[in-house]
């Protein structure tokens, strides 16, 4: 069998070196990991059967940059482009091709290409070669992507969370990298869809996603999937905070699923009692200096106080925080907690701190948009948040509609579902008006990509800041 590697004239043809010191210790240099012998039985089977194994390296996302040898990845870089052009590959006219584009000499001339070419006897082996090729080139990565954001911290930048960002980002950049997902046949998948219509139809399965705790809101999406942003819109004092929480407290408290909520406007103190008070159905107006709990609401407040004591729910106020630090804290809890939903409260109280969007604000909401529904599809949750309305409402007579989103263009195009939350009590002109129409709302689900969009009629408990699902029906526009 051939040796090991090829002995290299010039540092052009030298395998790549990392120079690593600790404690700045004079000579203590490690080379970076790398698999020489793999690497070269690699292109040896993708030589001796180009149709096989080139386009097998090329589903499994295979570059020239995962080679450690230079003169690996450039055989491979001409592999490539001789296969995309549907060419023969065979020795004699790869080394008629790399010799007319004076690349012969790199690979080490003709000898070494024929050692390459002969170095692996068979292909048998050649999936756990190509993982080794792939594994090494991801401990480099890490190197590399460390050793920078090393050199970028001794630089001191100015915005550290933001420096810190980077860095998370160039880590999960690697794994996001190492992933393969290849292609699944239509007929694989029929069998599967099948099953899941019968079930359907047997009752033997439930919606798909997470339930809000309202049926009609439910029937109308399937609840709510991972990596679907459902957007929950109003004008400032509808309730949608409300709204939101009771949706928080269904998920985290009744169904026991990990939940995190990110606070822009409300502390987390504020959030708990609202929780709190609206699970014991204690209104908030008897918290008055001197009042007394009858035995009922004492024994109440202590149940939902357990329940929420036990309930795995992770409460975020950092004021004005950044579409960064919502990533990286949400991964955190994805990882350490294996959280199932986010909230967030509200869309237009979150900052963006890249310099494009430090010129306009509709780039800065579009940005955060954009990047709320990447991290819902990152980490495969749901993600629901908060936005604010124009006074589009108000020159309606309270109708919302979608277009009164604010900046709403990227917002109505991320969102997988859009709801306007209205109460008409809001909008009444006498006190005869208002009483007719107090605990009257509706949350009008504008947009679905899952399915139907209508009305949810919903009645609110002022005194508890509570929505409850109603019994009247109204048909869709």
């Amino acid at each position: 069998m051939a040796s090991d590697g090829p002995t290299y004239k010039d540092d052009k043809s030298a395998p790549r070196l990392q120079v690593f010191k600790q404690d700045d210790a004079p000579g203590n240099i490690r080379a970076l990991p790398s698999a020489v012998g793999p690497e070269r039985s690699v292109l040896s089977s993708m030589m001796q059967e180009p149709a096989n194994f080139i386009g097998h390296a090329v589903e499994e996302h295979l570059t020239p940059d995962h080679f450690y040898v230079p003169a690996h990845g450039t055989l491979y870089k001409v592999l490539l482009e001789l296969y995309e052009k549907d060419r023969p590959i065979e020795l004699v006219s790869l080394t008629q091709t790399l010799a007319d584009r004076s690349l012969l000499e790199n690979i080490g001339g003709p000898s070494e290409l024929t050692n390459i070419y002969t170095y692996a006897p068979t292909g048998a082996h050649f999936d756990y070669h190509l993982g080794i090729v792939k594994s090494k080139f991801l401990l480099r990565s890490v190197i590399s992507s460390c050793t920078e954001s090393i050199s970028g911290a001794y630089e001191e930048p100015d915005d550290v969370p933001g420096f810190l960002d980077q860095v998370e980002q160039k880590v999960f950049a690697i794994k996001e990298g190492s992933e393969v997902q290849g292609e699944l046949k239509a007929k694989d998948l029929i069998g599967e869809v099948l099953e899941i219509i019968e079930q359907f139809a047997a009752g033997e399965r439930g919606m798909q996603g997470i339930p809000t705790g309202y049926p009609d809101l439910d029937s109308m999406g399937g609840g709510m999937k991972p990596g679907e942003m459902f957007i929950i819109a109003a004008r400032p004092s509808m309730g949608k905070t409300s709204f939101m929480m009771n949706i928080v407290e269904h998920i985290a408290v009744d169904l026991g699923l990990p939940s995190l909520v990110f606070s822009c406007e409300m502390s987390a103190l504020q959030i708990v009692q609202r929780l709190l008070f609206a699970r014991a159905k204690f209104p908030l107006s008897n918290l008055k200096p001197g009042f007394q709990l009858t035995r009922g609401e004492l024994q109440r407040i202590q149940t939902a106080s357990k329940e929420l004591m036990d309930a795995p729910l992770f409460i975020d106020d950092t004021p004005a925080i950044s579409i960064g630090d919502v990533r990286a804290k949400a991964r955190r809890k994805k990882r350490d907690e294996d959280i199932q939903f986010i909230a967030i409260d509200y869309l237009q109280l979150m900052r963006s701190k890249s310099r494009q969007a430090e010129s306009s604000r509709e780039r800065e909401i579009a940005e955060i948009s954009a990047g709320l529904k990447a991290i819902a599809k990152e980490l495969q949750i749901p993600i629901i948040v908060l936005a604010q309305l124009n006074r589009g409402p108000e020159q309606r007579g309270g109708t919302p509609r979608m277009s009164d989103l604010r900046e709403s263009g990227s917002i109505e195009q991320d969102a997988d579902m859009i709801g306007l939350l209205y109460r008409q009590e809001y909008y009444a002109d006498n006190e005869e008006e208002r009483e007719e129409s107090g605990g009257i709302a509706e949350l009008v689900v504008a947009k679905n990509r899952n399915g139907p969009t209508g009305n949810v009629p919903l009645t609110f408990i002022k005194e508890l800041m509570r929505f409850e699902s109603s019994d009247r029906r109204v048909d869709p526009e």
